[in-house]
């Protein structure tokens, strides 16, 4: 069954500098899950999750982030369930011993160290990568009911605007089922607004799209549906029968990587809505394991995953969160998506 696995427009993005800003992290996460609809006791689980991952990040880093998104999944029944995902980010001295930073009573801030491990628990999925010297990225995601979600595919997302911004004009989206995928990426051109409305059509588009229609085809479709906006660069890629097939038109960049191994996939130059001049497909081979990552011209081009023991086999949403925290130019929005099937 299809599941739609992203569809945001942008993430809630907190700065954490001082410790009231703990507070503010903490009442971002109740309002978060009063929206989706969250019971009392998961809103309560979420904001206990929230507000612990905030204070790591405040007593040991010392400055850092928070974001937050609503993701969306199926349990073993197929019912499709809503949860929040919570990244916490900093660059901190890192953690040197993770192992030991989960078990209860261990601490390097002056804490009774339960924080990390009451993350873990609280939490219905985990995930944290951390290097001395460079910082740690931590994924929680809270679930609107317990239970076992079944998760083929491992998506990561960072879709945020410029910090002058209140919207953004990047989108990304994401659908799957058991065997196959299709990814987009729009980024509006120009910021706020205008930029986001022209990334919004594009979204309306892949709302209706099947999982079996072509990257170019519906790049084709975008066409006329963006020319009353500013327009966008976009890229539409689909997963099938061990193929990655992508279709780009402007600054979208894509690539596919498995075992140190990356591989460019090509946009070609001009502006959907506007100067349409050529779509063309390009397919690579797709396997297993292997990751495929999708992001705007808010990322500097000059990142290697090589520079990250262990990055590449993390989950896909920490590899979007370090290249975020250490390659956001910062004056544009960023969109940066990564998938990863098993």
């Amino acid at each position: 069954m299809e599941n739609v696995l992203t569809a945001s427009r942008t993430q809630q993005v907190l700065a954490v500098n001082e410790s009231i800003d703990i507070g503010a992290c903490r009442r971002a996460a109740s309002d978060l899950a009063r929206d989706v609809g969250f019971h009392a006791d998961h809103a309560a689980r979420l904001a206990l999750v929230v507000s612990e991952a905030a204070t790591n990040v405040h007593k040991h880093a010392g400055r850092g982030e928070v974001l937050m998104r609503t993701v969306y999944g199926t349990d073993a029944d197929g019912a499709r369930l809503s949860g929040i995902e919570l990244l916490a980010i900093d660059g901190g001295p890192g953690i040197a011993d993770i192992g030991a930073s989960m078990a209860d009573g261990t601490s390097t801030g002056g804490t009774y160290g339960v924080g990390m491990g009451t993350i873990e628990r609280q939490s219905d999925a985990f995930a944290l990568y951390s290097v001395v010297g460079q910082g740690t990225v931590l994924r929680a995601v809270v679930w609107e009911r317990k239970g076992a979600v079944v998760e083929p595919w491992q998506c990561g997302l960072i879709c945020v605007p410029m910090p002058s911004e209140q919207s953004c004009g990047d989108a990304a989206w994401c659908a799957a089922d058991d065997g196959q995928a299709l990814l987009m990426v729009s980024d509006g051109l120009g910021h706020g607004d205008a930029a986001a409305a022209a990334s919004d059509a594009a979204l309306e588009i892949m709302h209706g799209a099947a999982l079996t229609a072509r990257p170019a085809e519906l790049l084709q479709r975008m066409h006329p549906a963006l020319q009353r906006s500013r327009g966008a660069a976009l890229a539409v890629a689909a997963i099938a029968d061990d193929q990655v097939v992508f279709a780009g038109v402007g600054n979208i960049a894509g690539c596919t990587l498995y075992h140190q191994q990356r591989k460019h996939l090509i946009s070609h130059n001009g502006i959907v809505g506007h100067n349409l001049r050529k779509v063309q497909q390009f397919a690579l081979p797709w396997q297993d394991g292997m990751l495929l990552l999708m992001h705007s011209d808010g990322l500097g081009s000059r990142w290697n995953l090589d520079d990250y023991p262990g990055l590449e086999n993390a989950h896909p949403a920490l590899i979007a969160g370090v290249l975020y925290r250490d390659f956001y130019r910062g004056r544009d929005d960023i969109t940066v998506l990564a998938l990863r099937k098993g």
